[in-house]
């Protein structure tokens, strides 16, 4: 087996996996992607994207967008326990213990990251998503305040006078149940997309069942020849348990435990520690191209979220309301030689939060601890500028200045009158350029600046003390790389090595009964390689019994360590940078038979990853191998049914997919699923 998983690293060494979205009514070479306001081939590309298209979502077990995303180099993307989702590009999940921090995510061009830096991807159902770009490194010249990067989630659309209903039904280990029905329908000038969803589980741990409900619209509608408007709206209700971190010998002795009982400190089954959380999302987009050469978009949005968790120290509620717009406008040009496009708009939105904390009584809220009120105001201006030259040389230059504030005021246990904290405005620019030796093979290269400054969650964090002294993070990136592809994309290849230097980064800590601060702490410097491949073995549409056989892989390697960075008296420079493993790998094989019949199977190796800033304690590295067996295009009167089985964590490792870092009480681990099964039936109307 050791040899096996040797061979299989070996190879993976000079290579990857990147996932592409594909426009099925072009050829399999003509792979677009919209990173920065255009649509490019991905070949052209300046920056380093990874792309998942609906078929890669569906290749994998359902009701978790986690081992999709982890299929992207540069991506870590973590799951605690059903619903308590942690996201990281190219960097450390220090700074995101119970959500998503340094990343900026759109919805269909709508933010969902509200102005206080906080991002309830949670919320959203897999089955909203059509496709998802992931921009790694900071993308702050026209995305806004990010240091990691950027994710665009694209909704699913119908084709051209079509109408789609899709029905799906899945079930597996650990009560999962599943249940979704999405209908598309297009007219010439009106395009509709509903997408109803339901799931639950009782979990693999105790005290770690979840269930979401989930509803959402997608409207656009092409009222003019030159003009269009889009609509967005979904509701998400989600509960799920907190089964809380264990020790090493608690991890050992049974993982399915929650957290025990520790003094006066209860145990997370007897406070019933969850989180509720009902979040309602809206937005319209109006489209309009004034001239050939010049267009306007503008689009408001808004949410509203009622957060209710029971935690082991406190019971809190919070309401958040955030309200905002997004416009630009675009004027283009194109001669034989030349052709370039210039965008500029600025993004506003406001975030408010009334946070109240209580004592625990059991899962019932008891005495007063705190009440607080913030406003988080995010503000940036941006310009960027496309230059296309004879097809071949694409550079683009981008920029954006932010502005960043809140306001915070108190009314228990100490009334505090309304205070207001300002950061000076941050210039963050970029520029990159790509080359396109031959029609195959591509150049590129970026210079960027990151700027992240703490999030709401993160100035109020669960000890319930307002920091004012936490100041933003910011840093340089540089990146290079190379891509491949071969005609008919049947091989795919891209490179990439990055180096960003990271000041002022902001560390998550521990009080002794497990309540939360963050402090800077010095800086970081992040060397890494990415490396992707993905190669049609045997092409797509043989005639041979193996109709298709593509093989496609992802590599890793972080080599992230901490710069000038003191806890006390303790200097941890030169240490290897919390939560972040130096190498991933991850292996993936999809069969095509006949009569719609195929295979997936994928390995994923994660080696060992630091627990403590002093990296006195290492998680244990892991191999994960899933697979999938299903039967597509089975025909039964005007309606095509799929049915599938698969298999998560076959080599049943013991492992925690969601570490608590820097833990109080060494309670560092989150144990993961053991193996489990799952199946499903989908019909296609």
């Amino acid at each position: 087996m050791r040899k096996i998983v040797t061979l299989i690293l070996a190879v993976a060494s000079i290579s990857g996996f990147s996932q592409v979205k594909q426009d099925t009514t072009k050829k399999l070479n003509e792979v677009i992607i919209r990173p920065y306001f255009s649509s490019q081939p991905l070949i052209r590309s300046t920056g380093a994207v990874g792309s998942i298209s609906l078929n890669n979502i569906t290749l994998q077990s359902p009701g978790s967008l986690v081992p999709a995303m982890n299929t992207i180099p540069g991506v870590r993307m973590e799951e605690r326990s059903p619903g308590s989702y942690r996201l990281s590009l190219r960097g450390s999940l220090l700074r995101s213990p119970f959500g998503i921090r340094n990343v900026k995510i759109y919805f269909d061009d709508f933010p969902l990251t509200d102005a206080g830096g906080n991002t309830y991807l949670n919320a959203i159902d897999i089955a909203a998503a059509g496709s998802i770009d992931v921009l790694k490194g900071p993308q702050s010249s026209i995305y806004g305040a990010n240091s990691g990067g950027v994710v665009l989630i694209h909704p699913q659309v119908a084709g051209t006078d079509s109408t789609r209903i899709d029905l799906n039904l899945s079930g597996g280990s650990f009560g999962l149940f599943r249940e979704n029905i999405a209908l598309a329908k297009q007219w010439k000038k009106y395009q509709l997309s509903i997408v109803q969803s339901y799931q639950r589980s009782d979990g693999y741990r105790y005290n770690s069942a979840m269930e979401r409900k989930y509803i959402q619209v997608n409207q656009k509608w092409e009222y003019a020849k030159n003009a269009s408007l889009q609509a967005l709206a979904f509701y998400s209700d989600l509960f799920y348990e907190l089964p809380g971190g264990l020790n090493a010998a608690q991890f050992a002795a049974n993982p399915k435990a929650a957290r025990p009982a520790a003094g006066a400190i209860k145990g997370a089954v007897e406070q019933h520690s969850s989180i509720y959380t009902k979040t309602v999302f809206g937005g319209v987009t109006n489209n309009w191209q004034i001239s050939p050469a010049f267009k306007h978009v503008i689009s408001v949005f808004a949410t509203h979220t009622d957060f209710e968790s029971p935690f082991i120290t406190n019971y809190e509620f919070r309401k958040e309301s955030t309200i905002g717009v997004r416009t630009y406008v675009e004027y283009e040009k194109n001669t034989d030689q030349v052709n370039w496009k210039f965008n500029l708009g600025l993004e506003s939105s406001s975030t408010s939060t009334d946070d109240k904390n209580y004592d625990n009584n059991l899962g019932t809220p008891a005495n007063p601890q705190a009440f607080d009120k913030l406003r988080a105001g995010a503000n940036f201006g941006f310009a960027n500028l496309n230059i296309d030259i004879s097809r071949k040389l694409l550079l683009e230059l981008s920029a954006s200045g932010n502005l960043y504030g809140y306001h915070y005021k108190s009314s228990y246990p100490v009334v505090v009158a309304e205070q207001k904290k300002s950061f000076d405005l941050q210039f963050m620019p970029r520029a990159a350029l790509s080359y396109l030796f031959t029609p195959d093979f591509s150049a590129r290269a970026s210079v960027s600046k990151g700027y992240s400054p703490p999030t709401l969650a993160e100035i109020r964090s669960s000890d319930n003390v307002i920091n004012t002294d936490l100041q933003p993070e910011k840093g340089w990136n540089y990146e290079t790389g190379l891509r491949y592809q071969l005609a008919q994309n049947r091989i795919s290849i891209d490179l990439t090595g990055f180096y960003y230097h990271l000041n002022n980064a902001i560390v998550r800590r521990l009080n002794e009964n497990g309540t939360e601060y963050f402090i800077n702490a010095g800086g970081t410097k992040q060397l890494g390689i990415e490396t992707s491949l993905s190669a049609w073995i045997i092409a797509q549409n043989s005639t041979k019994f193996i109709r298709g056989l593509l093989l496609s892989n992802a590599y890793t390697l972080s080599h992230f360590k901490f710069d000038d960075y003191f806890n006390g008296t303790t200097n941890l420079s030169d240490k290897d940078l919390t939560g972040v493993p130096r190498s991933v790998v991850v292996t993936g094989v999809q069969i095509l038979l006949p009569k719609g019949l195929y295979v997936f199977m994928q390995h994923n190796y994660t080696a060992k990853l630091p627990l403590t800033d002093a990296n006195t304690v290492y998680a244990a590295k892991y191999h994960l191998v899933q697979a999938k067996i299903g039967w597509k295009d089975i025909k039964i009167g005007k309606t095509n049914f799929e049915i599938y089985g698969g298999a998560d964590n076959i080599l049943d490792q013991k492992y925690s997919l969601g570490n608590d870092l820097n833990a109080a009480g060494a309670r560092y681990y989150n144990a993961a699923a053991s193996r489990n099964f799952y199946g499903g039936l989908a019909a296609h109307f």
